[in-house]
C-alpha cells in the first residue's frame, strides 16, 4: 500500500463516520476558546468544561481578566492541571490581547504565538477552529495516531508530523482531519489498548496490518 492510498482510505472512512467532527472544549467567543485551550494541556476537556463557565461568566473580554489578579482567577482554574502556572498564562494572555492587540484576537500563526501560554499546537487549534483554516495542531494523540497509522514514518517531532500530514491531507480537509485524528486517538486508538477490533479505518493501519501479519505467520 503507497502511502497517497493510505491516506485516501483513511480520509475516505472518517469523511462517512465523522462527517462533521467538533472539538470537545465548550465556548462561545475566540477569546474563550483561547482560555480553554490553553487550560486544557495535560488536563482532559471533560475537566477543563467544568470548570470554564463559571471563568467566562466571570472574565467576558480580555479587559475583564486583564484587570484581575492571580489569587482571583486561581479559584476558577484550582481544579485543572498545573493551576499556578495557567494562571499566570491566562493573565499575561488576557493584558497582551489588551494592550497590544486592543482586545482583538490575532488571526496569524506569529500573532497568536506572542501570547503568554500559547505554542505552535495552540495556535493551530484557534486557526482550525475558529477561522476553519488550513492549521495542523498536532497534539498527543494526532502525534500517536499518525505513526501508528502509518500517516507518518516514526515521526520524531510533533512538527514533522505536522508538516507530513499537510502534504498529503488536501487542504479543505485539514481543519476536519485535525479533529479525526484526535478524536479517533481519543475513543478508539486510545496510547494502551487501542480497540483495533472497533477500528474503521483498521484495513489502512499499518500497525494492524504488521499485526496481522505476526499473527499469520505465528500460526504457520
Amino acid at each position: 500500500m503507497t502511502i497517497k492510498e493510505r491516506y485516501a482510505g483513511v480520509i475516505s472512512i472518517f469523511q462517512e463516520v465523522m462527517p462533521d467532527p467538533k472539538t470537545e472544549l465548550h465556548y462561545d467567543t475566540p477569546f474563550h476558546l483561547l482560555l480553554a485551550v490553553i487550560l486544557s494541556a495535560q488536563c482532559t476537556d471533560k475537566r477543563i468544561n467544568m470548570v470554564t463557565p463559571a471563568l467566562f461568566d466571570r472574565f467576558p473580554e480580555p479587559a475583564d481578566l486583564a484587570a484581575s489578579s492571580e489569587e482571583a482567577v486561581y479559584e476558577y482554574i484550582r481544579s485543572v492541571t498545573f493551576p499556578n502556572n495557567k494562571t499566570r498564562h491566562l493573565l499575561r494572555a488576557a493584558r497582551l490581547l489588551t494592550d497590544e492587540f486592543g482586545g482583538e484576537m490575532p488571526t496569524d500563526i506569529d500573532g497568536l504565538m506572542k501570547l503568554p501560554g500559547v505554542g505552535r499546537k495552540t495556535a493551530n487549534v484557534m486557526l482550525s477552529v475558529v477561522w476553519n483554516k488550513a492549521a495542523m495542531a498536532v497534539d498527543t494523540h494526532v502525534f500517536r495516531v499518525s505513526n501508528r497509522i502509518g500517516l507518518t514514518n516514526n515521526s520524531k517531532s510533533p512538527l514533522e508530523t505536522e508538516k507530513t500530514l499537510m502534504k498529503y491531507i488536501p487542504e479543505e480537509l485539514v481543519a476536519k482531519a485535525h479533529h479525526w485524528l484526535i478524536l479517533h486517538g481519543r475513543y478508539v486508538c486510545k496510547a494502551r489498548k487501542p480497540e483495533c477490533m472497533e477500528c474503521a479505518i483498521r484495513k489502512y493501519c499499518k500497525m494492524y496490518g504488521s499485526a496481522s501479519s505476526s499473527t499469520r505467520s505465528v500460526k504457520k
